[in-house]
Order: C-alpha cells, then sequence, then structure tokens
C-alpha cells in the first residue's frame, strides 16, 4: 500500500503553534494550491488543503513560514472524523506534513529572517530530520578542471 501526499502552495494565515494537553507541538493550517487549467473566463482556481504537522516540524513552520509564503509539503494523508462545537459530525481529509521546504524566491524566503538565522536554523533541523532549502553558494570554492588529475 502506499500513501503519499506533496503539495505546493502559499499558507493561507500566520500559523500559530499549539501544544497539546501532553505538551506535544502541533500546528494546523491551509495550503492554497493552484491548479493546473483556468475556468472558462481565465481565472485559474485554487484548493485548499487542510495540513497538520506535529513536533519539531510543527514548530520549524511556525517560526518561519508566514501567510503568503510558498511552502512545499511532503507528508501522508489521515482522515479523521469529529464532533464540531454545535454537535455536528464532520470528517476532514488532511495532510500530516512529514517533511516541508522553502520555496519561491529568495526574497520570499527570507521573509522576517536574515542569512545567518538561515544558517543556524539549517545546522540545527538538519539534526531533526527537518527539510528545507536555502539555495545558497556562499562557503563554496570552484574546482578546477583540470582533465590530468580524473580517474577516466
Amino acid at each position: 500500500m502506499l500513501n503519499r501526499a506533496i503539495i505546493m502552495g502559499r499558507i493561507t494565515a500566520n500559523p500559530e503553534l499549539r501544544q497539546t494537553q501532553g505538551g506535544v507541538s502541533v500546528l494546523s493550517f491551509t495550503v492554497a494550491v493552484d491548479r493546473r487549467f483556468t475556468n472558462p473566463s481565465g481565472e485559474r482556481q485554487a484548493d485548499f488543503i487542510y495540513c497538520v504537522a506535529w513536533r519539531h516540524t510543527a514548530e520549524f513552520i511556525s517560526k518561519y513560514f508566514i501567510k503568503g509564503q510558498m511552502i512545499a509539503i511532503d507528508g501522508v494523508l489521515q482522515s479523521r472524523n469529529y464532533v464540531d462545537k454545535n454537535g455536528n459530525n464532520r470528517s476532514v481529509i488532511e495532510v500530516v506534513a512529514e517533511n516541508v521546504s522553502f520555496c519561491g524566491s529568495r526574497a520570499e524566503t527570507n521573509v522576517n529572517r536574515t542569512h545567518a538565522d538561515t544558517a543556524s536554523v539549517a545546522s540545527n533541523h538538519v539534526q531533526n530530520g527537518d527539510s528545507f532549502s536555502v539555495g545558497d553558494i556562499d562557503g563554496f570554492e570552484e574546482i578546477g578542471t583540470d582533465d590530468s588529475e580524473l580517474p577516466f
């Protein structure tokens, strides 16, 4: 069996981190994902996908993503049932985020963040298994093209 969901879109509201009664971080948010086609009047439609993140991934999203920012999410689909505040039975299908990535332009990615903050985030979150993309080439050196050193 296979259950995998990969989406990329814009966050519809500023994420708000919550804690369960047991102290586990959880974050619920919605991502607007454009459809590939336009309607007859030429307008592009969007689907609004419910997402949830837990623990380190939830903390990462709440700290480094804001409303309107592009996000890529890799996770699994989950369905659940609940009773709303009016006593009605409801069901929802959502993406449980396992890995998230920055995407979009560098200007979007660096919103409310400096390069130094991004570098420290990178080192901290790689250890936690979080995924992200900085897209910076600082610190790399050019490798010479002396073909005499190639083994083939």
